[in-house]
């Protein structure tokens, strides 16, 4: 029986896609650097500030990306929610969820200092059972300890919840923590990266696919 869901956020509930690449740019104006192709700058971003930097600042080592992190998150902080938004239909998940009773959260590598904001800007904070970001506890994704203290927060056993996720690291966590996985095909994907490789139980190209899955259109305690 699933009891609980929980979402990855950057590529999975939220776009936050523009956002983030407006900041990377903006970071690279500053260093007298041209834009960089936002669809292909879209393709790290679940990967955080480190993958951004990676591809922004290539021509540095690690410890000169390193040195540019803070100005980063300071530049996207100022514009955290500014051109984010749910993807397409997620809304209409939630509500879905919500209307069964059924309680959603979310677990992402993002830090707090970032997720709690975004989340409160989105009207979205108030609706989640949890909200679990890359520095609540000492491990991140893809350990699966995130996950079981959600479940635990929540008060499900793992094995009755699901995760969504765009990212590798997203099902390797959700399979380690025993919940079924669901892998969202249409987030942030690296080129050359097949997602339907990862194991995931589910894969969707669509949020709005969610809905047909067993368990969440009319009962959310069949999905298997």
């Amino acid at each position: 029986m699933a009891l609980a869901y929980f979402f990855d956020l950057d590529g999975t509930l939220l776009d936050t896609a523009p956002d983030m690449v407006a900041a990377l740019n903006a970071l690279r104006a500053e260093h007298n650097l041209s834009p960089l192709d936002y669809a292909m700058a879209r393709t790290q971003v679940s990967n955080g500030a480190a993958g951004l930097l990676s591809i922004a600042f290539a021509h540095l080592d690690a410890d000169g990306r390193e040195a540019l992190r803070g100005r980063y998150l300071d530049l996207y902080a100022e514009r955290l929610s500014r051109e984010t938004a749910p993807f397409p239909g997620m809304l209409d998940v939630l509500d879905a969820l919500d209307n069964a009773g059924q309680p959603w959260g979310i677990v992402t590598n993002k830090p707090a200092f970032l997720t709690e904001p975004l989340l409160a800007a989105q009207g979205l904070s108030q609706r989640c059972a949890c909200i679990v970001s890359g520095d609540t506890l000492a491990q991140r994704k893809p350990h699966p300890e995130p996950l079981l203290y959600a479940a635990r927060v929540v008060g499900v056993a793992s094995a009755t919840a699901v995760y969504v996720g765009d990212a590798r690291r997203d099902i390797q966590a959700g399979q380690a923590a025993g919940m079924v996985t669901v892998v969202a095909t249409y987030g942030y994907m690296e080129p050359g990266e097949d997602p339907l490789l990862w194991g995931a139980d589910h894969a969707v190209d669509h949020p709005t696919e969610l809905l047909h899955l067993p368990g969440f259109d009319s009962n959310p305690d069949t999905i298997e």
